[in-house]
């Protein structure tokens, strides 16, 4: 893809942003909302740059990541792990995959009442329902590709001697890998999206904290800047992941 190309889709892609932001700009200027209601995109920008060098900021910042991280860590090791195991080994995926069917379509919110009650409001209450959440899309990702992988590399492994433990790590996951990769960038943006609603739930600090803290103070500007950070805080880990995903499928045809 030549330069002129990447040009023109960032172009493309950057339209619509630059479109929402003209009519939100729009609807505030004309007086179709109040400016207390909804600020000016530009007083928002004004308020972000200003509260985020603040160390009550980066503290609340710091409590957010650290459910994020420790959560989704949980889920990519027991997601990857269960995954592998179901795809290798028959009787691990009849255990493995009635519970998936059942426990995937749930929503892990609803459940967020109970691990309050066992867990407090803590922080552990709040990684449970990120590894709730991000534990089945790494988990799927990770059984089907596990599960599409050739089965004649398998066999000539094992019939060249391989141990199967060997077989799995060393045949099965590296060829799984573009499919785990994106099972890793679903989980994380869930994560980033269920940290958020937790804290807001119920917190005492954390950016979900933030939005409604300043929301029962009616300041409306400081509302919206704990949405932009998270909002970039999603963009960035997502680029990080799609940049981790072509260093290690740099030897794969498709990416």
């Amino acid at each position: 893809m030549n330069a002129r190309a990447v040009l023109t889709q960032s172009l493309l892609g950057l339209l619509p942003i630059a479109l929402f932001f003209a009519g939100w700009h729009a609807i505030t200027a004309f007086g179709f909302a109040p400016a207390t209601m909804l600020p000016l995109p530009e007083t928002v920008f004004a308020r972000f740059v200003t509260l985020i060098a603040t160390s009550d900021f980066l503290s609340q910042m710091g409590a957010t990541l650290v459910r994020l991280f420790a959560g989704f860590s949980i889920a990519l090791v027991l997601g990857v792990g269960l995954g592998l195991a179901a795809a290798a080994f028959a009787p691990v995926g009849a255990v493995v995959r009635p519970l998936v069917r059942v426990l995937a379509p749930m929503p892990k919110i609803a459940l967020y009442p109970a691990f309050i009650l066992l867990m407090g409001f803590d922080h552990a209450s709040k990684i449970t329902l990120v590894v709730a959440d991000a534990l089945f899309p790494i988990l799927l990702a990770t059984y089907y590709g596990a599960s599409m992988v050739e089965r004649k590399l398998v066999w000539s492994a094992l019939a060249a001697g391989a141990p199967r433990w060997k077989v799995l790590f060393g045949v099965i996951l590296p060829a799984s890998l573009p499919s785990i990769l994106t099972g890793c960038r679903i989980g994380l943006l869930i994560s980033c999206i269920v940290v958020f609603l937790a804290e807001m739930i119920s917190s005492t600090d954390g950016l979900g904290y933030l939005l409604v803290r300043a929301a029962r103070s009616f300041q409306t500007a400081d509302m919206f800047v704990p949405l932009i950070a998270i909002s970039l805080l999603g963009l960035v880990l997502n680029g990080l992941l799609h940049g981790a995903r072509r260093y290690f499928l740099r030897g794969f045809s498709e990416r």
